[in-house]
């Protein structure tokens, strides 16, 4: 089959476009015939080094297509020849990917591949993030930095549908314009969102900032916080946050969270029953989904470059075709 792997980490480069073994069937695996992928931060993340994966490997955490092999002892709910999508397992930069059968989600009929695969890993994190590290209420004032991405659209028009007061950040005008059109009450540059908040708030501050730009974004959020707010740092596009003294989140009392979407679908009930959260909540125009490009898998490094390059908007899909 027709895959990308990895030998050594590194910069795009090292996604090397090749031919190798079909997967074989292991015990409570299935093996899924990809029609298409998704290109996330956190398969630069195993690209690079940061979070280290044995080598050689095909990356890719999330994917859907059509169960080619199901082993015997899978869930009662699978079926050879059904539509599924999963997240957080690796290999999806492949035509066939072994993946848990217990990590499979039914794609409901009425969603097509690349709206269901923009509402996996992006549209479950959108739903933890305004649910679980946050319990989102009608008139809290919610800061979305990279508003114009993948998880920022989907997470702006979906605390819109829960009483937010959205304010999105993003680094260009014609980002700006999308994060409007998403649903933001407020859509400025990164240098402006702070100003932006004590004018909305009269001078006491936001209920709480999703952050998934990181170091560059970090410290202008804290400050833009209320007394007893919460801070939710779920990605590091600029880079890590550095190391910093707790008194920082001292004044007001604050609360900080570093979450990720493995802690939030532990188990094949929560997945579930989170993904159908989401696909309903798609069904109802709570989330908008919005594909920022398309790439053919031998392009793997093009769509890296570009996601990395902090260029794109909307979910990066990699086709099989």
């Amino acid at each position: 089959m027709r895959a990308v792997q990895i030998k050594q980490v590194g910069g795009p480069e090292v996604l090397a476009f090749c031919q190798i073994d079909d997967p074989h069937l292991t015990p409570g695996s299935a093996v899924v015939r990809v029609s298409s992928a998704g290109v996330n931060f956190i398969d630069i993340y195993h690209r690079t080094g940061r979070y280290p994966a044995p080598l050689p490997f095909t990356p890719g955490i999330e994917g859907v297509g059509r169960i080619a092999e199901l082993s015997p002892d899978a869930p009662d709910d699978l079926k050879v020849g059904d539509r599924v999508g999963w997240v957080m397992s690796a290999g999806g930069y492949a035509q066939l990917a072994l993946v848990s059968a217990a990590r499979l989600i039914p794609i409901p009929q009425e969603i097509s591949d690349e709206d269901a695969l923009a509402l996996l890993v992006q549209g479950m994190t959108a739903h933890y993030l305004a649910h679980d590290s946050h319990q989102i209420k009608p008139g809290e004032i919610a800061v979305v930095h990279s508003g114009a991405g993948g998880v920022g659209l989907l997470l702006t028009r979906y605390l819109k549908s829960l009483g937010a007061v959205v304010v999105a950040t993003s680094s260009t005008p014609d980002k700006r314009n999308l994060a409007k059109l998403a649903g933001a009450d407020h859509s400025v540059g990164y240098e402006d969102f702070n100003t932006c908040v004590m004018e909305i708030s009269q001078g006491i501050g936001a209920h709480v900032v999703y952050d998934g730009v990181g170091r560059d974004s970090f410290d202008a959020s804290i400050t833009c916080l209320r007394a007893h707010a919460t801070m939710v740092v779920y990605g590091a596009a600029s880079g890590p946050v550095p190391a910093f003294e707790l008194s920082k989140i001292a004044k007001g009392s604050l609360f900080l969270t570093r979450p990720s979407l493995g802690d939030f679908i532990a188990d094949r009930k929560t997945l579930l029953w989170r993904a159908q959260e989401v696909f309903s909540a798609f069904s109802r125009a709570d989330m908008q989904v919005a594909i920022g490009g398309r790439y053919r898998l031998a392009d793997a490094a093009q769509a890296h470059r570009d996601l990395e390059g902090r260029k794109t908007t909307g979910k990066l899909i990699l086709t099989m075709e």
